[in-house]
């Protein structure tokens, strides 16, 4: 049985046939609008109309959010679109809407002569503009002049606005590192999705890729490791090793021109510098602030390992100083500790530990753990930043103010709801793009394991049934995870991601309600065609 939805819009082209209209309109947007009305007609871009014309001036942010747009316009159609102090001779005519019920918010009305937007804020134009791109013929993608496209967009009426605040991808380069260049592309296609937050994942047991100029041997040291596993987990001694050096870092200046980039884009940058585990890397560099004083290696291995910092007042003292760094290079208001996966056997045995749970009057190592995450959020918090962790800092009793991402199924998030603590969902079997795509295996680059197609990814509600109405305003967003460890270069890396970083993008967009399968993977059959021409080697499993 079709949806009232569904024969809405078949109504609507039949209609733009029966008035002459040539072109069927099509509307391939992802994520999908909140309301679109279908039109009949186009609206049709040339050099003597690419004018954009703010009513009332705009602000330079709002002005700034067409700049992809006009990129495209001008590398791939030639047209110039410049701003124009009159809206007769304009294409795009921008107006602010404070009314707008939430931010981000935006209205497009695309008729035969005009396009005219309303925004709540700079986001919401430039997401109007991200949907003008994708209402654009797919060529719009091209780096050259295409001389023969119609640059023609569907009309319409749209009222669109997003379901979650947080919106995010993530990206593991610890693992295997990318380079600037390659996370500023990466950020470039968040940014097509109406993603709004980048969590850069940046120290792990394997790596550290952050410049902190009083520690210099976390990065000289720290970032490289001299054997990588190579092929799937195995025991020892049947494991086999890639022996070439692997590694890479990012400088201060970096960072700061990746945020700027993002910025740009409306994306938020939210690092990830891991505590108490997951720190051989950091060791290996500075080993007296573990419990057994080292020597340690960069870690080629995968998995979780003993190691972690101790708990005397010299390795706060590290670690505080390591935030002061930090903490400039980045404006959002959040930073993640990790707080994963931190074997405890070390500290059982460390009499600094020991001595610290006495004086402190901790029970046991888990409550000390979760003393260790809160003493960082406060000096965080005196900052000016809060505290996003792994569901794992709930254990021992979780910090005051601290932002749960839950990873580990759905139950952290829930407990953590329940307790009113905000909370981002990320769970495994829904979230992690770091498993196979397809039942045949064989056919992909090896993977860490698991099955989780696309659909699965898309149909995942982010918001947990368990939660009454109150509870579930804690429910932030949504987040896909990006672990590193099988995607070796890039190509695999983008193979993994894309196309399911489409399906997290409408799962953050879209309320449950307005989710539909069969439609999404019909407008993804017209977005791959984008991806063909931008050079992004997506899996086709989809398709069949």
């Amino acid at each position: 049985m079709k949806t009232l939805k569904q024969l809405g819009l078949i109504f609507a082209l039949s209609f733009a046939a029966l008035s002459g209209n040539a072109q069927k309109n099509e509307y391939a947007i992802i994520p999908e609008p909140l309301q679109l009305k279908a039109q009949s007609g186009q609206f049709e871009f040339s050099g003597t109309t690419a004018g954009i014309y703010f009513e009332s001036g705009g602000d330079a942010a709002s002005e700034q959010a067409f700049f992809i747009l006009t990129e495209r316009l001008q590398q791939a159609a030639g047209i110039s679109l410049k701003r124009v102090s009159s809206a007769q001779n304009a294409a795009i005519v921008c107006r602010l809407n404070t009314k707008l019920a939430k931010t981000e918010a935006y209205k497009l009305d695309v008729t035969k002569s005009k396009i005219t937007i309303e925004a709540r804020d700079a986001a919401g134009f430039f997401y109007a503009a991200q949907t003008l791109r994708q209402l654009l013929p797919v060529e719009i993608e091209n780096q050259t002049v295409q001389t023969n496209v119609k640059w023609k967009v569907p009309c319409c009426q749209i009222n669109d606005s997003p379901q979650y605040a947080y919106r995010g991808m993530h990206l593991d380069v610890s693992r295997h590192f990318s380079t600037k260049e390659e996370v500023m592309f990466y950020i470039d296609q968040l940014a097509f999705l109406k993603i709004n937050t980048f969590h850069w994942h940046l120290t792990d047991d394997q790596g550290w890729r952050i410049e902190i100029k009083k520690y210099p041997k976390l990065t000289t040291v720290g970032a490289w490791r001299y054997r990588t596993l190579d092929g799937a987990f195995v025991s020892a001694p049947n494991r086999k090793w890639n022996l070439e050096k692997h590694g890479g870092f990012y400088t201060q200046d970096e960072v700061k021109e990746v945020v700027a980039y993002a910025q740009k884009r409306h994306i938020n940058v939210l690092p990830e510098i891991e505590m108490p585990g997951h720190a051989v890397a950091a060791l290996a560099a500075y080993p007296q602030f573990s419990c057994s004083g080292g020597p340690f290696e960069v870690e080629g291995l995968w998995g979780v390992f003993n190691d972690v910092y101790c708990t005397r007042e010299e390795t706060f003292t590290f670690l505080q100083n390591i935030l002061d760094e930090v903490v400039p290079l980045f404006p959002y208001n959040y930073i993640h500790i990790g707080g994963d996966e931190c074997p405890k056997m070390r500290w059982g045995r460390c009499a600094a530990c020991q001595k610290r749970m006495a004086d402190e009057g901790i029970k046991d190592t888990h409550a000390l753990q979760s003393y260790f995450i809160s003493r960082m959020g406060k000096y965080l918090e005196a900052k000016g930043k809060q505290i996003i962790g792994w569901d794992e800092i709930l254990e021992g009793g979780l910090a005051e103010g601290a932002t749960v991402m839950s990873w580990r199924g759905t139950e952290g998030g829930i407990a953590a709801a329940k307790m009113g603590h905000n909370v981002i969902m990320t769970p495994n079997a829904y979230m992690y793009l770091d498993q196979y795509q397809s039942e045949a295996k064989e056919s992909e680059p090896h993977a860490i394991g698991g099955y989780l197609p696309i659909e699965k990814v898309y149909d995942y509600n982010p918001l947990p049934s368990e939660l009454t109405a109150e509870e579930s305003k804690y429910i932030l967003g949504v987040q896909g995870n990006v672990w590193t460890e099988y995607m070796i270069n890039k190509d695999i890396r983008e193979f993994r991601i894309f196309p399911r970083i489409d399906a997290v993008a409408e799962n953050g967009w879209l309320p449950q309600s307005k989710k539909n399968y069969p439609d999404f993977k019909r407008r993804l059959e017209q977005k791959v065609k984008r991806y063909d021409i931008i050079g992004i080697p997506y899996s086709k499993t989809f398709l069949k």
